[in-house]
């Protein structure tokens, strides 16, 4: 028993030591995208020489229209992370609130909210967000708004399956016998609980906005107006940059947005793995 447990102790160093790597590397891009005005060595609307290779002035070399790779890179980390959160913050929200709503009072509450939780689940999201980002003018804040509110059915799921175990708890019980009302119950008791599973699922919405932002950039159904990766990518293949093998322009905006999801990846699985076996050892 005392072996297993040491192994299991192990494996919690482990999965910590992995959150670690997740979030250093994203403290990088978080710090990129909050002083990028001090980082970015230019504007990235300055105009240089246009389709330069990397040089001591232009690491990344620039872009058709003269903008420094780098420079966009760096803001891109902005939009690209803001697009990310606030997609997470939206789809987390929604995903509590119907789900607290759905595993506390259960009976018809639960059938309904949850037939409309299935039914957004069997959407095609990029497929539907594409036909409407196509469909409307293409904007930063609508490609987030889709997203958030296309996001929330799996954190709905997940919180009111969490709130189904704790609704009978002889805490919440005792609660209710001192005539404390729902909304409290739900806030105060039930809520503060399941916080461990509600984390790492908005880590790894992030994670899924971002990659869906990039995406619909990279199809050319963002924002224009907005330095995000999705977008360089975008340029990049449509401005002859795969055609003329300018890796420095095509790469580093892929090689962001793979190392940015890793990162929250690895924060969003280790957060879930580390609960699971220290509740499993309580």
């Amino acid at each position: 028993m005392t072996h297993h447990l040491e192994e299991m102790k192990k494996y919690v160093i482990e999965k910590t030591n992995l959150n670690f790597v997740g979030i250093s590397l994203f403290l990088v891009f978080l710090i990129l995208s909050l002083f990028a005005e001090f980082i970015s060595p230019y504007s990235p609307w300055d105009r240089f020489e246009p389709y330069s290779s990397p040089s001591a002035t232009h690491i990344l070399g620039t872009n058709d229209i003269g903008n420094d790779i780098l420079s966009e890179l760096i803001y891109g980390t902005r939009v690209s992370l803001i697009v990310g959160f606030g997609a997470s913050m939206i789809a987390t929200l929604l995903g509590i609130i119907i789900g607290l709503l759905s595993g506390y009072y259960r009976g018809l509450t639960d059938e309904i909210l949850m037939a409309i939780t299935d039914i957004f689940l069997m959407i095609p999201r990029i497929p539907l967000i594409i036909i409407l980002a196509a469909l409307l003018r293409p904007s930063f804040w609508i490609i987030m708004l889709l997203i958030g509110f296309l996001w929330w059915p799996t954190t709905a799921r997940v919180v009111r399956s969490s709130t189904l175990q704790l609704r009978d708890a002889s805490f919440v019980l005792s609660s209710k016998s001192i005539g404390f009302s729902d909304n409290k119950i739900l806030l105060s008791d039930i809520l503060p609980n399941i916080v461990y599973v509600i984390i790492p699922k908005f880590m790894l919405t992030i994670a899924s906005a971002m990659f869906s932002e990039a995406s619909i950039s990279f199809l050319g159904l963002g924002d224009p107006s907005m330095k995000s990766w999705g977008m360089m990518l975008n340029f990049a293949f449509m401005k002859g940059g795969l055609i003329n093998e300018m890796w420095w322009w095509y790469l580093p905006p892929g090689f962001c947005i793979v190392a940015v999801v890793f990162s929250l990846m690895l924060i969003g699985f280790s957060l879930e793995e580390k609960e699971n076996i220290v509740m499993g050892l309580e």
